[in-house]
């Protein structure tokens, strides 16, 4: 189950932190990252076991507490906030009690914690009263509060174990605002990891000498979001181009990483992912040897899957309350679907899965046109009662629902970026459909697509064909809208999308339609006070009973390309046949 990577050793100079004597100490280093509200072994949305969960990780720290002591270092690198059913009750409606995330930080005794984007997703309100309610410094370098000019958090940590002094310096992406909001994050700015790096431990360096520097970043190993002023995934890079770092902690790209990273000056720096919903964790062994004239460090780790580790059974029992409230509010009957639906289609057509979302969108908004992606790469609800769990499969994310002023020219524009995605440009029907990667099956956020399905948009509210042998760009044609009026690329549509898309999530709207990303927010006219996931909920329960079909207003052509092509793409996504 453990596999250790290469063991790296560093001779350092005699300093004033070497003991005359000579001292070995030897530091186990445990992260957590992207847990998701993955707090206990049961999956409330789908309503099954769940392998891994903190309540795995519980039992394997304590193992190591009761070898090693107080020199188990514990450390969470942030997206705790929001996933599971648990942590929207505890977000949103549960909002007097102690954050549920606070509360098995501060259970679990965690040395240091920093924040993620889907921690800042929920808004300050609840960021803010999680940051109190935690026990452990939460610390981010590169959050900077406008009013002063100094970072919003604690920017480190130093932790002693042993004699050996320990700095853990904390940081989150930067590409915050291409995602949220700026009422989610007001009063605050995002620097570059890179620049915020050189900086703090230039810093360290000088004012605090640790023996060892821990690098706690919620920032993919590389590429994302890349801009003039930064990119989204910038971990590796800040491994390679700031000196000073022993080791680099990472996450948010939910794929799993093991190795050393060799800087611009040929240190070695080890990097580990342990990727995300608390089936991993990433354990790092530092070992230092200190003596009157040598100071010698080793550092190795390795990802240790914990999915079959013995639930701690203390710890589910400290929590039982919060339990029985989740299991309460998820079995809630909302509705009743006439037939079943899934996201497997989404790819493929017009689906039933995301029309209903479109459709509801619409009938919400009032809009023209609306926008959706599948949000889970495979998920399904089946026909009968419809329970709330069912709705974080209908829709995975607290975003809200805006409406923007969009020409007819934009519209298609949008949606050609979209379908460049995963539509792949056919010769022949031996040719694939979908844009497919063999390499990314395990990376939890593409699964064996080339890029990311939650920005796979289609559309609802115009009728459309996708022509698989043209050129990206030249592929959508819109026909009318659906109620049979003609389409005008020269008019202004009202388009309803998702918060994420209307921030800049995915460079559709600029990129893609070609919208700057400053003249985002002067196009949303209007925007909803709750998450989608909210009035979704809401307009099943008004509706009752649910026949969710198909609009059938966009395909693939020419099918003769086509469909033996989604045959074959369905069984390599799917493992079995359509």
């Amino acid at each position: 189950m453990k596999k250790l990577i290469a063991v790296m050793a560093l001779l350092l100079p005699f300093g004033l932190t070497c003991m005359a004597k000579s001292k070995t100490v030897t530091i186990k280093i445990v992260q957590t990252s992207d847990v998701h509200g993955s707090f206990f072994p049961y999956d409330y949305i789908n309503r099954r076991p769940m392998a891994g969960s903190m309540a795995r990780v519980s039992s394997y720290v304590k193992q190591l507490r009761e070898q090693h002591g107080d020199n188990v270092i514990l450390l969470d690198n942030g997206d705790i906030l929001q996933g599971q059913p648990i942590s929207y009750y505890s977000n949103y409606i549960d909002t007097t009690s102690e954050n549920i995330a606070a509360s098995v930080v501060n259970y679990l005794k965690y040395d240091a914690q920093t924040i993620g984007n889907h921690d800042v997703e929920p808004g300050h309100e609840v960021y803010d009263k999680w940051i109190k309610e935690v026990k452990c410094p939460v610390i981010a370098a590169n959050i900077i509060d406008t009013n002063t000019g100094k970072p919003y958090l604690k920017p480190y940590t130093i932790l002693n174990r042993g004699g050996v002094k320990i700095a853990v310096l904390g940081m989150i992406t930067p590409a915050i605002p291409n995602w949220l909001t700026e009422r989610l994050w007001s009063g605050l700015s995002f620097v570059n990891m890179v620049t915020a790096a050189r900086e703090w431990v230039n810093y360290l360096k000088a004012n605090e000498k640790p023996d060892v520097i821990i690098g706690l970043f919620h920032s993919g190993k590389e590429g994302g979001i890349v801009t003039a002023d930064y990119e989204e995934d910038a971990a590796l890079k800040v491994a390679r181009e700031v000196d000073g770092f022993d080791l680099i902690l990472f996450g948010h790209d939910h794929t799993p990483y093991a190795d050393y990273v060799t800087s611009e000056s040929g240190n070695k720096v080890l990097c580990l992912d342990p990727a995300n919903a608390a089936r991993k964790v990433a354990e790092a062994t530092i070992t230092i040897e200190k003596g009157k004239k040598h100071c010698k460090k080793s550092v190795e780790g390795q990802l240790v899957d914990v999915r079959d580790i013995e639930v701690d059974k203390e710890y589910m029992a400290h929590f039982e309350e919060w339990i029985s409230k989740i299991n309460a509010f998820v079995n809630k009957k909302i509705g009743t679907f006439a037939n079943s639906i899934s996201t497997r289609d989404c790819y493929f057509g017009s689906s039933a899965f995301n029309d209903l979302i479109l459709n509801l969108e619409l009938k919400i908004t009032g809009a023209d046109i609306a926008f959706n992606a599948p949000l889970l790469f495979d998920a399904q609800i089946n026909k009968g009662d419809i329970y709330v769990s069912d709705m974080f499969k209908l829709y995975k994310y607290e975003n809200q629902l805006y409406v923007m002023r969009l020409t007819g020219e934009e519209i298609r524009k949008h949606l050609e970026m979209s379908y460049s995605l995963w539509v792949n440009t056919m010769q022949s029907p031996d040719d694939h459909l979908l844009l497919l990667n063999e390499y990314t099956k395990n990376d939890q956020q593409r699964m064996g697509f080339q890029n990311f399905s939650f920005n796979f948009d289609s559309a609802a509210g115009i009728d459309y064909e996708v022509d698989v042998t043209k050129p990206n760009g030249q592929k959508v044609t819109i026909h009318r809208m659906s109620n049979g009026q003609p389409f005008d690329p020269k008019a202004w549509y009202k388009v309803a999308v998702n918060s994420y898309r209307g921030n800049g999530g995915g460079e559709l709207l600029t990129r893609g339609a070609g919208i700057s990303h400053d003249s985002l927010e002067s196009r949303i006219i209007w925007r909803s006070d709750k998450d989608q996931r909210y009035y979704l909920m809401k307009a099943i329960e008004s509706e009752g009973t649910l026949d969710p079909q198909p609009n059938n207003n966009w395909r693939f052509v020419p099918e003769q390309l086509v469909k033996p092509a989604a045959k074959r793409d369905y069984e390599l996504l799917f493992n079995r046949k359509k």
